[in-house]
């Protein structure tokens, strides 16, 4: 058992057995010292998802702060771009909402050929209740696997596919998604520990299986994945912030607040190509 880390410029509370934290102590809106980004990073590391509160974010302040990780990404799929502001994608729902992005528990963008790292939304204004996201820890589902089930699993890969999450946002015929193939386990290329990486969102087929076999597969392991188990739920308040490892997580926005406004902004960091 690795021996916890002992954080000095930021406080960290801890939300669930196997993901999630509090952040407090940093404020976002200014640049933080190298010790504060190394800590965040440590605390990613350690929890996987972590929420900050009351950081009233700008454009500027929301790209700096994603940018203290890695390279910022465009959406390969195209939706909720802001005017001028290329990295930054709008997350909005209100009274003439027909449907919310992000009702299927996924991974964010698991269709790219690399895949991001993480992703950092800001909420700057949310109904009175509801609107929760949940988060599920990947290590924890592939954990509980049964031998047996690791075993089959290792080794194969499955189709993320872009085009029928996203076809329904354009008008653009000639427009194509991507779609790439990524391994089911997915390891972690510094610590060696493996997790899940396949979301009833993107992931369409098993590559080299039967059709009834990797659907079959893949319903399982969509139903495994969603055990509360593996879970944390965060209720946003205004100017909340969460940020989530893409690679080792999953989540899921809870649609519970029609017709109240729910609104905010997302930022996306950069990822590799997972290995098996």
């Amino acid at each position: 058992m690795t021996t916890p880390y002992h954080y000095q410029s930021i406080q960290v509370e801890p939300y669930g057995p196997h993901l999630g934290a509090e952040i407090s102590g940093v404020d976002l809106t200014m640049p933080l010292s190298a010790l504060q980004v190394r800590e965040l990073q440590q605390a990613i590391q350690d929890h996987l998802v972590i929420f900050f509160r009351d950081q009233p974010l700008d454009f500027e302040s929301h790209q700096r702060f994603g940018r203290y990780f890695g390279e910022l990404i465009t959406h390969s799929g195209g939706v909720g771009g802001v005017e001028n502001q290329p990295y930054v994608v709008q997350i909005h729902a209100d009274e003439h909402s027909t449907g919310i992005a992000g009702e299927s528990w996924h991974s964010d963008l698991s269709c790219n050929e690399e895949p991001p790292m993480g992703s950092i939304l800001y909420l700057h204004t949310v109904p009175r209740f509801g609107g929760d996201t949940l988060f599920a820890s990947m290590y924890a589902a592939y954990e509980a696997l049964t031998d047996k089930m690791k075993q089959y699993l290792d080794g194969l890969y499955a189709i993320h596919d872009g085009e029928h999450v996203y076809r329904k946002y354009t008008t653009d015929v000639t427009r194509r998604f991507p779609s790439h193939a990524h391994p089911i386990v997915r390891r972690n290329p510094v610590t060696g520990r493996k997790a899940l990486f396949a979301d009833a969102q993107y992931t369409t087929e098993i590559v080299g299986l039967p059709r009834c076999e990797s659907k079959g597969i893949l319903n399982f392991l969509a139903e495994h994945c969603q055990d509360p188990e593996f879970q944390v739920r965060f209720r946003w308040q205004p100017h909340s912030i969460a940020f989530w490892d893409n690679r080792y997580a999953q989540h899921h926005a809870v649609w519970d607040y029609f017709p109240h406004v729910r609104s905010g902004y997302r930022v996306t960091i950069k990822g590799e190509r997972p290995v098996a």
